[in-house]
């Protein structure tokens, strides 16, 4: 399915929404939300390689990973099958790091274009779905394995949980086993850390009465502590993937839960570190995640349902 989408021929766009004066300095007057591209089943994923000046992101349904072009504009495919793949980040030396749903593991894409797999059990039994992932300035990877991939034919195949919903750690350089660092959350989801990496921000996808967004202190060797609700969800908003800029703010994919009217919800929301809602994104799709690039590292690019879009901004995502 295609989404017919035309960017508002005027500024500042309506579409990017102020919410508090302090969103005002993070809005650029003269951008526009624009449609990069659409016809997806379910975009994800997007993560961005500026030595190459392109963006990949997941079609999960369809089973493929698509590459955006900064260049051409162009769309293309990057991998098909994909394994369901979900999450995507670049480890250290700049190499694509991947959660597959079909397969339930952690992959890396070698300079070559070999897989190495570097994650798929925790204590001998098969992890659910890896879903979403980053990796910290020391090398380690961190994810989140929810059971959405195993919970049908829609986005891996069905199969028995052997495992909590958790997050996990994978220390650097192979110093040692999967760590199970959260098991406490429902659904747990999108996963970004604050730009010192002394918090880990996580999305609870699954929690009741609202979704909300958390976040732990981060100690040595992952070890989290001072678990506080950063967002409590309390409009019926789906809270989904998170990207975090360098002074601080929270930019969360949004959108209706389906117990609730999804006008106004869709979109991304952007919340201070504090928990303050300051702004938010208006798209005529849900918002499932996103992340920063461009050559200034200042355009946010948004995975929402059939399309890509893409919004420059006055701040600039994290290192």
């Amino acid at each position: 399915m295609s989404v017919a989408f035309t960017p508002h021929p005027r500024y500042p766009d309506p579409a990017v929404e102020v919410l508090d004066d302090a969103f005002r300095d993070l809005r650029l007057y003269s951008a526009s939300v624009e449609q990069l591209a659409t016809g997806l089943r379910w975009a994800e994923g997007p993560v961005w390689f500026g030595d190459g000046r392109y963006l990949l992101f997941s079609d999960i349904p369809n089973n493929r990973i698509l590459r955006w072009d900064d260049a051409s504009g162009a769309t293309s495919v990057l991998r098909s099958p994909s394994n369901n793949a979900n999450g995507h980040t670049r480890d250290r030396q700049g190499r694509l790091v991947s959660c597959e749903h079909l397969t339930r593991r952690i992959t890396r894409t070698e300079y070559d274009g070999r897989i190495t797999v570097l994650a798929d059990r925790f204590d001998g039994k098969r992890l659910n779905s890896p879903n979403d992932i980053v990796c910290a300035r020391d090398g380690a990877i961190w994810f989140t394995d929810p059971s959405f991939g195993i919970a049908g034919h829609w986005e891996g195949e069905p199969a028995v949980q052997e495992l909590p919903h958790a997050v996990y750690r994978l220390p650097p350089d192979d110093g040692g086993p999967l760590q199970r660092v959260l098991d406490d959350l429902k659904g747990p989801n999108g996963l970004a850390f604050s730009p010192d990496e002394s918090e880990l921000y996580v999305v609870e996808s699954r929690a009741e009465p609202n979704r909300r967004l958390w976040a732990w202190r981060v100690g040595a060797n992952g070890a989290l502590s001072h678990k506080r609700l950063v967002y409590d969800a309390a409009d019926g908003g789906a809270l989904d993937g998170v990207a975090v800029d360098a002074q601080g703010h929270v930019w969360c994919g949004y959108g209706s839960t389906g117990r609730a009217p999804s006008a106004g919800l869709d979109g991304v929301r952007v919340i201070e570190a504090s928990g303050q809602a300051i702004g938010h994104i208006h798209l005529p799709e849900r918002c499932a995640n996103l992340c920063f690039g461009g050559a200034k590292m200042n355009r946010l690019f948004m995975a929402s349902s059939h399309s890509l879009y893409a919004l420059y901004v006055n701040v600039q995502g994290a290192a």
